[in-house]
């Protein structure tokens, strides 16, 4: 075995560069979603020990949804790349076409066992260009491929050095080759295969011998002609030790996925539910399909379900004739390769391993897959094709005749492999551009039709989305999830009706239940979500909330495991205003999926409807323990401290909406309710600095900006405080509190007492009975001196609050000034004062309006108002009783005494109230 050197790897590596440069640019796109987007086990709080419990996609293998594509290496390199660069997918892309260079270089040398120097080289470019590979390569998910082939041919290069002299055994790179079939297994699932090419490696081309000596050697044997050669009992130990070790991981493998085959859909397979002989006709069908695919790259799709392939349902259908031909061809070479010796045959052999024993998994010859032709699969089989085409490249170029039109004819076919290849990563750039590519070859999938419908649907382009939507339906009409597409963007439209009736049709082509049969084993489970999107619409109705309720109880019935149902008719349950009932459907929940941050979130929101803060609390705390990054636990929680009133607490709330605000930067909410904090630990330039960056973020964010104007209004900042509530009214004209304390600067700090009685009159407008609005408006009257007016207005306002002792007390007051004034219509307030009113504050209100946010499972609790303490204005309370025959001296001199009085009173009652 030659050794390869720095030229053939710079020249590898540059055409997988010049390849594959633009899939850098290219984004997340089809299953790229599932496995990294959406995958959890990415993320760096995930237990490591998780990726070996889930599958590819982040589910545990113990659930019955469960892909059980069990591939946790692989999962653990995204982790690499979620940790250095999080969800940027440049770096994804850049680490898959590093392998795949690397796999290029490593097939190089196993090309180089079979073939001489420059037809090992031709075999190596032709794979490094092949098209077919844009899907494993430009498609992150593709990486189960790439480190799969990286581990299955070092396994198969370390055992081809396990013959040593005389044709002893060398262990250490058999106990190599076992580990390295172990790490490519975990990688994916075809690496196993790589046994099976060691195997016929041993046997037919380390040992030598072709179809008719191992015949004839064996025959000798069981006819006691002869005894069993040294060498073949060599290979026999060395097989078996092989079987033994894939005897172990098959068991290991089952006991994984529980032994439990993944649950697809007649739309994902339809060859595997068809009747024989549609099935056997279909499936060999597909073979010379996967083999022309390699041959002719010119028509490519990232999806070959559904009606891609339509079913052979008859043996006179033309496309047999395919089928004929190719197991034709391919029992030829098989005869070729396993009859005669030769280094020529034992090229053919390998090559027809490397097509053939890969791609069994994918073949449906021992169980069905999800899918009917898949690129990707056809990672690993294209080594055995290039090694073919190099093999049969360096016959023809050996006869003179040939050579030059060989070599013109091999370098247009690497220019315009390269070529394709570079053109096809354009598609993988977005969905769109991927499903659209997709449509172009293949019109009779309803799954790309849906695809293309999702892609516009992300970017809220409803209308066209729903063109598409419709054509699924068209194209496949018995398509549940089409129907499902259809009501979700009808809803999205708000063409309610519309989409109830699509959520009924999909619903009606739900299988029925078959006494005694398992119905989640013949249905999508995520078909099953009909139920709930149909719930889901019609609870918005409130006359129909029951029937919302059945609906989830029947998904319910039919999979008890589906924790969705439970998760929506929780939420269902808590609008009906039944949390108990509530509860139970999140603890059931929460039995089926004790990790998911979601539900421990929701279950604190059943808690603080059901008064239990502290309970509440715990949940949060747990879910955050699970997701450190879960917003509405960080926010939710940060406010329930909050309101707790517990000065313990404040810091812990405070470092979680510091958090909270991370994660959401534009968010107002986070920083008003910092500000909030800040104003319950008399922090005032911190609060001032919280709430008007809540307000740059949102300029008419109310309780921001009244909480701000009272800021200033508490801290001697009166003036500043008028432009802000200008703000506040000019969004909120009928803001009551923001009338108010505006009323109040103005009359006791601007002294303009006709703009503080508009704002009192303005209140009284919109609401009559109000107590502050209407006893304020009975100090304008007092402070106009009109004091018969202002007394009919505080008996007015004593009528309303009776048991307010404050009013009873400013009614006094006036009447003792009407009384010593000697005529009502001239009241006089002595020495120019305002007879107590100066100085003292109108009532207000510090009100903590938050808004709710979307959660996970649609459940809102907006955390509860909150008020400072009041400080009522007081007129103080007159002493001092008129008597008739007074002089005027000695009635000056009595109100001298009762402003003395006054001022007294005022400062007590100032001390009282804490100010």
């Amino acid at each position: 075995m030659a050794d390869i050197n720095l030229k053939e790897i710079a020249l590898i590596v540059g055409v997988v560069t010049a390849c594959y440069w633009n899939s850098l640019f290219c984004g997340f796109v089809f299953d790229d979603v599932s496995a990294i987007l959406d995958n959890k086990d990415l993320h760096p709080s995930t237990p490591l020990k998780t990726l070996f419990q889930n599958d590819f996609w982040g589910t545990p293998m113990s659930e019955e949804r469960s892909h059980k594509s069990y591939r946790p290496l692989t999962v653990l390199t995204f982790r690499l790349n979620y940790l250095f660069s999080e969800l940027k997918p440049m770096s994804y892309h850049l680490l898959n076409m590093i392998f795949h260079a690397v796999v290029g270089v490593i097939f190089l040398k196993v090309c180089k066992l079979f073939l001489d120097n420059r037809s090992s080289m031709i075999a190596s470019l032709l794979f490094a260009v092949h098209p077919i590979h844009t899907e494993a390569v430009t498609g992150v998910v593709g990486r189960a491929e790439l480190l799969s082939s990286i581990f299955f041919l070092a396994a198969f290069l370390s055992y081809t050095k396990s013959k040593g002299p005389n044709n002893s055994i060398v262990w250490t790179p058999i106990a190599l080759t076992v580990v390295l079939v172990a790490i490519a297994t975990l990688c994916k699932e075809q690496g196993i295969t790589v046994v099976g090419i060691c195997c016929v490696y041993e046997v037919f081309i380390a040992q030598g011998y072709t179809l008719p000596l191992l015949w004839t050697t064996v025959g000798q044997f069981f006819r006691g002609k002869s005894s069993i050669p040294f060498s073949m009992l060599q290979t026999l130990i060395k097989l078996i030790v092989l079987m033994f070790s894939t005897l172990l991981l098959v068991v290991i493998r089952v006991q994984v996925i529980q032994s439990q085959l993944p649950v697809f859909t007649r739309f994902d397979n339809p060859a595997a539910v068809s009747p024989t002989p549609t099935r056997q006709l279909t499936f060999n069908y597909l073979l010379p399909l996967n083999a022309w695919l390699l041959l002719n790259p010119s028509e490519l799709c990232c999806d070959w379900t559904m009606g891609t392939i339509p079913l052979i349902e008859s043996f006179l259908d033309i496309r047999n004739l395919a089928t004929f031909t190719f197991f034709c061809f391919l029992g030829a070479l098989g005869v070729f390769s396993l009859r005669y010796p030769g280094d020529s045959s034992k090229t053919v052999l390998m090559a027809l391993c490397l097509m053939a024993l890969p791609f069994i998994p994918a073949s449906n010859l021992f169980f069905p897959v999800g899918f009917v032709v898949a690129e990707r699969v056809l990672y690993v089989p294209s080594m055995g094709f290039c090694i073919l085409v190099a093999h049969g490249w360096q016959k023809i170029s050996n006869k003179s005749v040939l050579k030059k039109l060989s070599w013109v004819c091999l370098s247009m076919v690497i220019f315009t492999h390269a070529l394709k290849t570079l053109h096809r990563n354009w598609d993988w750039e977005s969905e769109y551009t991927l499903f659209m590519s997709a449509l172009k070859v293949n019109k009779n999938n309803a799954k790309l039709w849906n695809n293309v419908g999702h892609a516009l649907e992300n970017e809220k382009n409803f209308e066209r989305a729903l063109k598409y939507f419709l054509q699924a339906t068209h194209v496949q009409p018995d398509d549940i999830g089409a129907h499902m597409n259809v009501g979700r963007t009808y809803k999205n439209l708000n063409r309610t009706k519309e989409a109830e009736e699509s959520y009924m049709m999909a619903k009606s082509l739900m299988p029925q239940i078959i006494p005694g049969k398992k119905y989640a084993a013949r249905i999508a489970p995520n078909h099953l979500n009909v139920y709930i999107n149909l719930a889901n619409l019609i609870r918005a109705n409130e006359s129909r909330l029951e029937e919302a309720d059945q609906l989830y109880r029947q998904a319910i019935s039919m999979r008890p495991d589906f924790k969705q149902a439970y998760i929506s008719r929780g939420e269902l349950l808590l609008k009906m205003n039944k949390p108990l009932k509530a509860k139970e459907a999140y603890l059931k929940a929460l039995e089926l999926d004790r990790n998911n941050a979601d539900l421990w979130y929701n279950l604190a929101i059943v808690h603080i409807e059901l008064k239990e803060p502290n309970e509440a609390l715990k949940n949060f705390n747990h879910a955050l323990e699970l997701n450190p990054k879960h917003k509405l636990a960080l926010f939710n929680s940060a406010i329930l401290m909050q309101e707790s009133g517990e000065v313990k607490l404040r810091p812990e709330a405070r470092k979680r909406l510091l958090s909270y605000i991370n994660e959401e930067p534009q968010d107002a909410n986070g920083y008003f309710n910092l500000g909030m904090l800040a104003m319950d630990d008399k922090k005032d330039s911190e609060a001032e600095m919280w709430m008007k960056k809540a307000i740059k973020l949102q300029a008419d964010f109310r309780s921001a900006l009244f909480n701000l104007a009272l800021l200033y209004s508490q801290t001697a900042k009166e003036l500043m405080a008028l432009p802000i509530l200008e703000e506040l009214l000019r969004h909120y004209p009928d803001h009551i509190k923001g009338l108010i304390l505006k009323g109040d600067i103005l009359m006791n700090q601007k002294k303009d007492i006709l703009g503080a009685k508009k704002c009192f009159e303005k209140i009284l407008e919109m609401d009559p009975s109000n107590v502050q609005g209407k006893h304020n408006l009975c100090v304008v009257y007092f402070e106009e001196k009109d004091l018969l007016k202002a007394e009919r207005c505080l008996v007015e306002t004593l009528a309303l609050a009776p048991h307010e002792e404050y009013i009873q007390r400013h009614l006094n007051i006036v009447r003792d000034k009407i009384s010593s004034s000697g005529f009502a219509e001239q009241p006089v307030s002595p020495a120019g004062k305002t007879s107590g009113v100066e100085g003292d504050k109108i009532p207000t209100e510090n009100v903590k309006e938050v808004r709710s946010e979307p959660r996970p499972t649609q459940i809102i609790k907006p955390s509860d108002n909150k008020s400072q303490s009041k400080s009522n204005k007081l007129l103080g309370k007159n002493t001092d009783k008129e008597t008739p025959h007074k002089t005027t001296k000695e009635i000056k001199e009595i109100e001298k005494k009762r402003v003395a009085a006054l001022k007294r009173l005022e400062e007590i009652e100032r001390i009282l109230n804490g100010e």
